[in-house]
């Protein structure tokens, strides 16, 4: 049975090669929830010359992406905050796990790394659920 975080990085240009690290560290070495051995996935760039997006431009944008499978998403948080990027006020991370409706953005702000948006409503809130037509 899979657990599935889907995970957004957007870095500066200067941090591609970092982001290719932490892809590495999620590949071999990045805890799982289930305690069932290391490496949950890897991120690929989302943004490079053969990517599509929708406009008559390419984006101009470094964006790295992934599906990760059991991920240890406060190990994830705490490594990612533990990094020396080269830029860290552009690094922004957007997390969605499994029966989550919504993702999380975590951002470099006061020298901490920390979730920025969004802290209201969470997912059990009712606002959150379809009215029944």
């Amino acid at each position: 049975m899979s657990w599935v975080a889907n995970l957004m990085l957007s870095v500066s240009g200067w941090d591609n090669s970092t982001a290719a690290e932490l892809s590495e560290w999620l590949r071999t070495d990045a805890p799982r929830r289930d305690d069932a051995g290391a490496g949950c996935g890897f991120l690929a760039l989302i943004t490079d010359q053969d990517s599509r997006w929708g406009g008559w431009k390419n984006p101009e944008c470094h964006v790295w992406a992934g599906a990760l499978n059991h991920a240890d998403l406060d190990a994830l948080v705490a490594h990612v905050g533990k990094i020396d990027w080269k830029v860290p006020l552009a690094v922004q991370m957007l997390i969605m796990d499994q029966e989550e409706g919504f993702f999380r953005l975590w951002m470099f702000r006061g020298g901490e790394f920390r979730q920025y948006a969004p802290l209201q409503p969470d997912d059990d809130d009712p606002a959150f659920f379809p009215v029944e037509v």
